[in-house]
């Protein structure tokens, strides 16, 4: 496997995980107990981190993209 075709494996692997990861670990204002600011949705997240959801992503693409390196290599699953 060329290392553009892994790159491109591995950002799909990242995009699918960040969509996975997001939803986890946030709380809205009403269930952090916290004031609404004027014009925010009662849905809003309180506790927004986007660092600790960037590592979550990278750490789960990488676990992703290793099971999937390793079936091409030992070609488990096959067409």
């Amino acid at each position: 496997m060329k290392w553009t075709s892994a790159l491109a494996i591995f950002t799909l692997f990242w995009v699918l995980s960040a969509f996975l990861v997001m939803p986890f670990g946030v709380k809205s204002a009403h269930e952090a107990d916290e004031p609404l600011v004027p014009g925010q949705s009662d849905g809003a997240p309180a506790n927004f981190n986007p660092k600790r959801i960037l590592i979550r992503t990278t750490i789960l693409a990488l676990i992703l993209f290793g099971i999937y390196y390793i079936n091409y290599v030992n070609d488990w699953i096959s067409f």
